[in-house]
């Protein structure tokens, strides 16, 4: 058995191929809830994964779902109430990139204080 076959048969197993749409669903309902100044960004599709949407919350945070499609997304941000964009017109926002870069800060710094902790 090669690489290439246990990557095939461990995403069929378990990954993003076989995830719940009415799971997914109910999940970024919560989020939009929980989260204020949400708008949805929407992916193209790549060789690699299909249309995807991004969830961006007001202070950055972010969460990635599959969304059934350009269509699909659409009515995902109906559902929502949130407005959508493209992501390949406007770009991520920079929010978005800056609770990026506060996170992996927080992150070396736990790192550190656990390494001196030692």
């Amino acid at each position: 058995m090669g690489l290439f076959d246990r990557l095939r048969r461990r995403r069929r197993a378990g990954g993003t191929a076989t995830r719940d749409p009415a799971a997914d669903l109910r999940y970024l309902q919560q989020w939009v809830a929980e989260h204020k100044g949400v708008e949805a960004f929407v992916e193209p599709k790549t060789t690699v994964t299909e249309v995807t949407v991004v969830l961006v919350a007001a202070d950055g945070e972010w969460t990635r779902r599959k969304a059934g499609g350009v269509a699909g997304a659409r009515r995902l941000s109906d559902r929502l109430k949130i407005p959508v964009y493209d992501v390949q017109k406007v770009g991520y926002p920079q929010r978005m990139r800056d609770y990026d870069a506060r996170q992996r800060i927080q992150r070396k710094r736990a790192l550190r204080e656990e390494l001196d902790d030692r």
